[in-house]
């Protein structure tokens, strides 16, 4: 009876040896395989594909012999080719190393059917038949007990080798070594054969190989030397580590258990003289068990406490990707607060010039107001001497009437005390006119102050009389609450003010004198104070409405063109506007000064 093998790796040689036998078997089974159902069968090749397939080969016979019904697959993979096979439901039954199968059990559920029993016949072989042997070269002799390979280089076939590493891990341990921080390792992969390679040629100091390795080699003695070894009574093979329970036959989660049945029952009956295989009862685990939690491997990893080397090894992609995050956010920030600063100092830099600029306008603007009112003052100074003239006429008149009283010996009392009361009053006058003018043309700053607006609209209407020879009739219309208040400077009201009568004025010079009269009105509308200036004059055409209040805009033949815009921009400062209309009846225009109340 033949044995259909499926192995990987190094499958030609052995393929090539069982050809002829394969051709025979075929011819004569074809018509029974092709109903026959697959039986794939995993083991772990620790010494390679070729190895392997030679040693599982017989159980492999004895399945086919026991379960004619099925195809018997061997699969001979790595450590990591047979978790990803048990992963994917690609093998039914697995044969690996008690620290393996301790893994399969608790990630995907295996269940141990036997436990494989070689090379004596005593009862307890199946559960001490797995050591580790830490080997040398026989002509060192710096290396003589575990704690002698602190500094050293070890070659390994993986950190993921049972009987390769993870032995020889507890025992270091328990001398306080750690494999990590006090070992350098040579990783020469499968099969073991390497590792005795490295250290029979110098490249390593020792090497971690399965106990009994190095008996099956003639003259063994001669080149190699066991460190530490541990003679186990019935335990033919030198150990540098405890004894663990061989490798089981398991099945998984997803194996039929009537065919977990039948497998178990056909290698029991394995005839231990033909074949160097023979199965028993599954032993108990409990030590690799042990030895995992110490170590804090396979299923009781989650009790390890992870070093920075460990967390580096196992999110290296995500530290990368955030290390790379980090350096390019911080280069991004880098360059943010480069723009941020250049801008903050051009912003700053903007700023000052505004406030510069602002501070010149400001200064510009006083400058012009204090010039318009001069002007006004100016075109207005003719006037003046008269209106000083009629109150220092009156009091010298009143002198000389005193004058010739005493020379006419009629000098009263009562002359004298009227005489002195009108000079008084007349002096009064003439101070209050040089007052008001003064007050008026003096150069300040802006001094917004809560006020009543009758009161200071009444100055103002008094300080336009005043510098009149033949003031106009100015009519005052005071239509607000007597609580009525607003913050302005009245200076600078006043000043508004003025411009706007001495303007209707120069309007209706030459109109008729019932047509000279203006009147000002004062009422409110929402939150404003409305101060609204009538005059009687001619009508004026759109185009020059709409110019009205344009700079150098003039049609004085002696006129600036300042006095409206600059009204305009004193409004507008106060928070409020100055506008124009024509009169809603009548001839003349309105110009209407809000502000707004507080």
């Amino acid at each position: 009876m033949t044995v259909p093998i499926v192995a990987t790796g190094h499958w030609l040689q052995p393929a090539l040896r069982w050809l002829v036998c394969l051709l025979l078997g075929l011819a004569l089974w074809l018509p029974v395989l092709a109903h026959a159902k697959p039986l794939r069968l995993g083991v772990l090749a620790y010494l390679g594909t070729e190895a392997a397939v030679e040693e599982w080969t017989p159980v492999a016979r004895q399945l086919e012999q026991a379960l004619p019904d099925y195809q018997v697959e061997l699969l001979s993979l790595d450590h990591a080719a047979l978790q990803k096979a048990a992963e994917a439901q690609a093998i039914d039954f697995v044969i690996t190393n008690p620290g393996h199968y301790v893994e399969l059990e608790s990630s995907l559920g295996a269940s141990r059917l036997l436990t494989l029993q070689t090379g004596s016949s005593m009862p307890g072989s199946a559960w001490q038949a797995v050591g580790a042997a830490v080997v040398t070269r026989s002509n060192d002799a710096g290396i003589q007990r575990l704690r002698d390979l602190r500094g050293k280089r070890i070659a390994i076939v993986g950190q993921q080798g049972f009987s390769g590493y993870q032995l020889v891990w507890r025992e270091l341990a328990a001398e306080d070594i750690d494999p990590e921080r006090d070992l350098t390792f040579d990783i020469v992969g499968l099969p073991m054969d390497k590792v005795l390679e490295a250290v029979a040629s110098g490249q390593v100091d020792a090497g971690f190989v399965r106990a009994c390795m190095l008996e099956s080699r003639p003259g063994w003695e001669q080149q190699f030397r066991v460190v530490a070894p541990r003679r186990e009574t019935g335990f033919p093979c030198a150990s540098s580590t405890r004894l663990y329970p061989n490798w089981p036959l398991a099945a998984l989660r997803h194996t039929d258990p009537a065919l977990a049945k039948q497998v178990t029952i056909a290698l029991l009956e394995m005839d231990s003289n033909s074949s160097p295989i023979h199965w028993t009862v599954p032993a108990d685990y409990q030590s690799v068990h042990e030895l995992q939690r110490e170590l804090h491997i396979g299923p009781y990893a989650v009790l390890q406490t992870p070093t920075l080397s460990d967390l580096a090894r196992r999110f290296w992609p995500w530290l990368a990707g955030l290390a790379t995050l980090i350096v390019f956010g911080g280069l991004y920030t880098a360059h943010v607060e480069r723009l941020v600063h250049a801008r903050t100092t051009a912003l700053r830099t903007a700023l000052a010039e505004r406030e510069e600029l602002e501070q010149h306008l400001r200064q510009s603007r006083d400058q012009a107001e204090h010039m318009a009112r001069l002007s006004v003052l100016g075109e207005l100074s003719g006037t003046l001497a008269h209106e000083l003239n009629q109150p220092l006429a009156a009091i010298g008149n009143y002198a000389q009437s005193l004058i010739r009283r005493v020379d006419n010996q009629r000098l009263t009392p009562d002359a004298v005390r009227e005489a002195a009361r009108e000079m008084t009053g007349q002096a009064e006058r003439a101070a209050g006119i040089l007052s008001r003018i003064r007050s008026f043309a003096k150069k300040r700053v802006a001094q917004p102050q809560l006020l009543q607006p009758a009161p200071m609209v009444e100055e103002a209407i008094a300080l336009f009389r005043d510098m009149q020879v033949n003031p106009p009739d100015v009519v005052l219309l005071n239509e607000l609450p007597p609580d009525t208040r607003v913050v302005a400077d009245p200076l600078q009201i006043q000043q508004v003010l003025l411009n706007l009568l001495k303007n209707g004025s120069d309007a209706t010079r030459e109109l008729p004198p019932e047509r000279q009269r203006m009147g000002v009105r004062l009422a409110t509308s929402d939150s404003s104070l409305l101060i609204m200036v009538r005059d009687h004059g001619d009508p004026i055409d759109p185009e020059r409405m709409r110019h009205l209040f344009d700079p150098f805009y003039t049609t004085k033949p002696n006129g600036m063109g300042l006095g409206l815009s600059i009204c305009r921009s004193i409004a507008e400062a106060h928070g409020g506007r100055l506008d124009a209309a024509p009169a809603s009846h009548g001839t003349g225009l309105v110009f209407t000064l809000t502000l707004p109340l507080s």
